[in-house]
């Protein structure tokens, strides 16, 4: 089984080449691949030195918005302006790392995957000029997407073993058995260059809301309304359900999957500020058997590495968006 990522500029073949991507999060996000002549004008991004041209983002955002008859609002087409470009920077800092951690494809590695495409294309009565055509593509471009997917699986197939992805398995067993947890939280937010006063300050308030709450001197409900930074004060901290990965940050799903119905957490520091947590309910699941679903393990382990290389990337990255 081939292992792939979300690599943003190579989901649009999905519909055309099955093999080239699997999208595990199941959102489509349709893209096109990257430059390889310099832009002729200010870049939309430069990402450690290497510019993404406007001309790139353009075309990404025109085959990503969906056709509608209601013209976009502004806040609308820069939301979508900014997500495409955001896509397109962390697909920048994978291949950025590719070329610095995994074998390079050879020439004839590529040129199979290009046959392969092409004889894909031909059972739908198209080509390998229309698929360039439809998402604005050259020659070029769609050799550096393949070349991508296979530098990635060159990476990360090493990566996968049995044993490896049955660890991971045992580790997450309570979201492949679809166990959700619904909660509520008051989160005082810290940014996150914050000095470590500031940061003592946040807290010692924290400490202070929890004592209030442990002393019955106001419901969770009530202090959620009163002291919480998220947008769920509204609803008195509510949240709704929740799985394990993929929604919540990893300390807070800790946190509240350890906790019984009912349960109030301690103090709970996650990248976005303190939490205290209250869980209201969580479902029984369905029990999953590792077999059954390793190759779909495999994947979402494959995707998990994806994303944490590109946190860690953007650390130290130097991005400039124009």
């Amino acid at each position: 089984m081939t292992v792939v990522p979300h690599f943003p500029r190579l989901e649009e073949k999905m519909k055309v080449f099955p093999r080239i991507l699997t999208s595990v999060a199941g959102a489509l996000i349709l893209a096109v691949g990257v430059s390889a002549q310099a832009p002729a004008q200010k870049p939309a991004a430069v990402v450690n030195g290497e510019a993404i041209p406007h001309s790139e983002l353009e075309a990404v955002i025109k085959i990503s918005t969906p056709p509608s008859t209601t013209p976009l609002s502004e806040p609308q087409k820069k939301e979508i302006q900014e997500n495409c470009l955001n896509l397109l920077i962390e697909d920048l800092l994978m291949r950025q790392y590719l070329r610095a951690n995994a074998p390079v494809p050879t020439a004839q590695e590529i040129e199979k995957e290009m046959q392969e495409l092409a004889a894909s294309l031909a059972v739908q009565k198209k080509s390998l000029p229309d698929l360039l055509k439809e998402t604005g593509q050259t020659d070029i471009q769609l050799k550096a997407d393949i070349a991508a997917r296979l530098q990635w699986k060159n990476f990360i197939s090493p990566r996968l073993t049995d044993q490896v992805v049955k660890q991971y398995y045992d580790t997450n067993k309570v979201f492949f058995d679809k166990v959700l947890v619904r909660a509520s939280h008051v989160l005082l937010k810290v940014a996150p260059n914050a000095a470590q006063a500031d940061r003592q300050v946040v807290y010692n308030r924290i400490l202070a809301i929890e004592a209030e709450i442990k002393a019955g001197k106001i419901t969770f409900q009530d202090a959620a309304k009163k002291y919480s930074d998220c947008p769920s004060k509204d609803n008195g901290g509510d949240i709704g359900l929740f799985p394990y990965k993929f929604a919540v940050l990893e300390p807070f799903a800790k946190a509240a999957f350890s906790m019984k119905v009912g349960d109030t957490s301690g103090i709970v520091p996650t990248d976005f500020g303190y939490h205290i947590i209250k869980v209201t309910d969580r479902t029984q699941g369905q029990p999953s058997n590792f077999e059954a679903l390793k190759n779909e393990v495999k994947e979402i382990y494959a995707q998990e590495i994806y994303q944490y290389i590109i946190a860690e990337q953007r650390k130290s990255a130097k991005i400039e968006r124009n």
